[in-house]
């Protein structure tokens, strides 16, 4: 049977990443039905993540008004979780085991400690750990290593299995409830690619997708990384300045004698250089992610060419950290473009009319760089409120049209006061 050639929600998201699902699903869970459009859900930016929920170790210098937003979705990150676990999500891979934070050498110890000062700065618990204790831990580490660095409000996610367990809870409908949209795969999946927001008046009413079918839909959601810039009939004058970083990132098997390898993730820096190792439970780890804004691959599209550089620093920084990581089985090199702006904080919100107020029908939710999987619980309670009417002032420096060429104020998030 042939699709129709419209399709009605409440709700479109354009963007089949672990930010456009999770939005998707908190959409769903205030009762709205949703259809999320993407001819390749999960396979861009979500498909090479690590998965590391790390607002402690993402804190960089020059970065820190991203930190209450971090810190905000961290928070949010257990309830969440949770309410996919009741929904009947099955295992995703959610671990809040702590992270350790270790250096190779004397000068990765003083960038780590000088980090640290800037991290309790914040309020944050970073707890200095000897080489032995460290080795307790985690006894495959390299008795080289310089300083070993607790923290434990750094946990992990598997990014594939989230979006497998997000899809299987949007395609379970409660009868009566009308959350399913009628031609839709499993009542919410549109595999088709978006090409451009569909208007009535001066309100955005849906999706044309490259199929030829329409989406009429109440709100819509732009949640498709850096495809957003690309998007036909975006408002007048707007700019999405979304700039591709690419990473690669490698998935290696761990013999049986050898494990568990780790089981906490491990972030370190070697000579300067960091690399992280996360272990999962199947008997994998994550080794990653160099960042390169060389366009290797010049595809236009999120998918990359690894690079045999990156993949031999990878390989190279992780066995001085842990040198068992030589005797393991190597499965898979990937490479993505994650998308990043300006002053690296997403854009989302909704986008301010040409008069008084904001344009309807359309929320931006694009932009996460090195921080989609952490933030996507709180992109999706941001979005939530707004589809609700509710705007919470503590977001309003990730306005979408911050750099459409019009008076902005300097980026800077407002701080609660005691």
């Amino acid at each position: 049977m042939n699709s129709p050639t419209v399709l009605h929600a409440d709700v479109a998201v354009i963007g089949g990443g672990v930010v456009g699902h999770c939005i998707a699903w908190e959409a769903r869970r205030s009762g709205r039905s949703v259809a999320v459009i993407d001819d390749k859900p999960g396979s861009g930016a979500s498909w090479a993540a690590a998965g590391m929920l790390a607002p402690v170790s993402e804190l960089h210098y020059q970065e820190e008004d991203l930190l209450e937003l971090m810190l905000e979705s961290s928070h949010l990150w257990p309830a969440f979780a949770a309410g996919l676990d009741q929904a009947g999500a099955g295992d995703f891979g959610y671990l809040t085991t702590p992270t350790l934070a270790v250096g190779a050498d004397a000068a990765d110890r003083r960038a780590l400690m000088d980090l640290r000062a800037v991290q309790q700065a914040n309020g944050l618990v970073v707890e200095p750990l000897t080489v032995r204790e460290a080795r307790a831990r985690e006894p495959m580490l390299s008795p080289a290593i310089s300083c070993a660095l607790d923290i434990p409000a750094d946990h992990q996610v598997d990014p594939r299995r989230l979006v497998a367990a997000l899809r299987h809870v949007l395609a379970i409908h409660q009868p009566g409830t009308g959350t399913a949209v009628t031609g839709a795969r499993d009542g919410f999946a549109v595999e088709d690619c978006a090409t451009a927001l569909r208007w009535e008046n001066d309100r955005v009413s849906g999706v044309e997708l490259a199929g030829g079918c329409t989406i009429l839909a109440g709100e819509t959601i732009v949640a498709n990384g850096l495809q957003a810039a690309a998007l036909g009939s975006l408002p007048d004058r707007m700019r999405l300045p979304l700039r591709p970083v690419y990473g690669d990132i490698l998935r290696l098997n761990v013999p049986r004698h050898l494990r568990p390898l780790l089981t906490s993730t491990v972030r370190g820096l070697v000579r300067g250089v960091p690399v992280y190792i996360v272990p999962r439970q199947d008997g994998t780890v994550v080794i990653g992610a160099t960042q390169r804004e060389d366009d290797l691959p010049a595809r236009g599209d999120a998918t990359a060419a690894v690079s045999a550089g990156g993949v031999y620093q990878l390989l190279r920084d992780a066995q001085v950290l842990v040198p068992a990581v030589a005797e393991l089985e190597l499965l898979e090199c990937t490479a993505r473009a994650r998308p990043a702006t300006p002053d690296n904080a997403p854009l989302l919100g909704r986008v301010p009319g040409p008069g008084p107020g904001h344009i309807s029908g359309l929320i931006i939710a694009t932009g996460f760089y090195r921080h989609g999987v952490l933030l996507a619980p709180a992109a999706a309670a941001i979005c939530r409120d707004l589809l609700d009417g509710r705007e919470d002032p503590r977001w309003q420096a990730l306005n979408p049209d911050r750099f459409s060429g019009q008076p902005q104020a300097t980026f800077h998030f407002r701080k609660e006061t005691a």
